[in-house]
């Protein structure tokens, strides 16, 4: 296999946005690995806390990890796209952005047992670091981007500001000034591209990383699940339980794979305002995944052993974020854009949670089957829809 080296120095003059054939890098993929030792280790905090009893606050604290995680692996997959030159200064840029998620990696569980975020809050600056020197890049290499570029770059360091400022202040009031300094991240893009003279994002190129990190993110979840499947066979061996919940837990997967992946459910955005909200929506998309796997790995835990919760919230807890999941990842589809196409998933999301109340005070791993059969039936009901539309050229 030819190995390609990487030269010296590439103008970042932007790659054409209709590029045929465009895939993703050996680069992209490394990064996205190291990215899933992140989203594990906040799957494994968030099933800590929920086994703990402590379901909201684990939620709130996953959510508030989780978005560093998110939302610095989305800033580098839509720059890369635009202005992936793959040269030295180039790699070893992204290297910085790789070293950074490895610092938030090691310090989420002080984040949720603790709320110390200054490891997370370390490692996210170095990230977003690593991101203001490619937008000074560009601002000095293209310069018919330069105002949209020099904008990312100044946006982006202003809010690592707020970020440093946020540890200095009392755990409540930090908690408090998280939703603000969230607001002014998600803007800085729209407040970037809206000099006129938009990033040449390449949509294709973008649809396939989602893509792919989706499948990364639910090989996770099938790992937490496996792991703790042999922490119960261990513990106690095999029973029927067991069985029931780990089938139930792979069908689930399997049927949420299918989910993203039905027909043209992964299409890319066709203007910059879908983008945004195609692009954002998917945070609740990744979440959901690994929510799920700590969800399963909880339910595992009371097949084996008595726990501070009762069997209607471990069922609950695989429940919710695979509802969350189901309903984004079809509000950022296509089929998703009408009242008419999500009444079959609200029907199954309805019916996910009512197997979930219903089912878990008489056996939580039937509960979970039975959310795996309701998920694989909605996802067969999109599949014949599908195949009775004509297709078109």
């Amino acid at each position: 296999m030819a190995v390609r080296t990487p030269r010296w120095h590439v103008a970042m003059s932007g790659r054409d946005p209709d590029e045929e054939h465009r895939a993703a890098t050996p680069l992209e993929l490394f990064f996205d690995l190291c990215f899933v030792v992140a989203v594990a280790q906040a799957s494994i905090a968030l099933h800590h806390e929920v086994a703990e009893g402590h379901l909201l606050d684990g939620a709130l604290f996953f959510g508030m990890t989780f978005f560093a995680i998110w939302w610095a692996w989305m800033n580098f997959t839509w720059f890369a796209s635009a202005y992936d030159t793959d040269d030295v200064l180039y790699r070893l840029l992204t290297f910085v952005q790789i070293a950074g998620v490895l610092v938030i990696a090691s310090g989420v569980e002080r984040a949720f047992t603790e709320l110390d975020y200054a490891a997370v809050t370390v490692g996210y600056v170095i990230m977003r670091i690593g991101l203001v020197a490619q937008w000074l890049r560009v601002a000095t290499e293209h310069p018919d981007r330069r105002e949209t570029a020099l904008r990312y770059a100044i946006g982006v360091s202003a809010v690592q500001l707020g970020w440093v400022a946020r540890l200095f202040l009392p755990p409540d009031l930090g908690l408090v000034a998280f939703a603000p300094l969230v607001v002014l991240e998600l803007l800085v893009p729209v407040w970037a591209e809206s000099t006129g003279r938009a990033t040449p994002f390449h949509r294709g190129h973008i649809a396939e990383r989602y893509g792919l990190f989706t499948i990364i993110v639910l090989g996770e979840c099938i790992l937490a699940t496996s792991t703790a499947v042999h922490e119960a066979v261990t513990a106690g061996g095999l029973s029927f339980a067991l069985l029931t919940l780990a089938a139930g837990g792979l069908v689930l997967v399997l049927a949420m794979w299918w989910a993203y992946f039905k027909h043209d459910s992964a299409a890319e955005p066709t203007e910059l305002r879908q983008a945004f909200i195609w692009g954002y929506g998917h945070y609740f998309v990744f979440a959901g995944v690994a929510a799920t796997g700590a969800g399963l790995h909880v339910a595992v835990d009371l097949t084996h052993q008595a726990g501070a919760i009762g069997p209607t919230v471990a069922a609950l807890a695989v429940a919710i974020p695979v509802v969350v999941y189901l309903l984004m990842a079809w509000l950022v589809s296509r089929d998703g854009r009408t009242l008419s196409a999500m009444r079959p998933v609200l029907i199954g999301a309805a019916v996910v949670v009512g197997s979930a109340l219903l089912l878990s005070p008489v056996s939580v791993p039937l509960a979970v089957m039975a959310m795996a059969l309701a998920v694989a039936t909605l996802v067969g009901v999109s599949a014949y829809r599908a195949s009775r539309v004509p297709a078109t050229g």
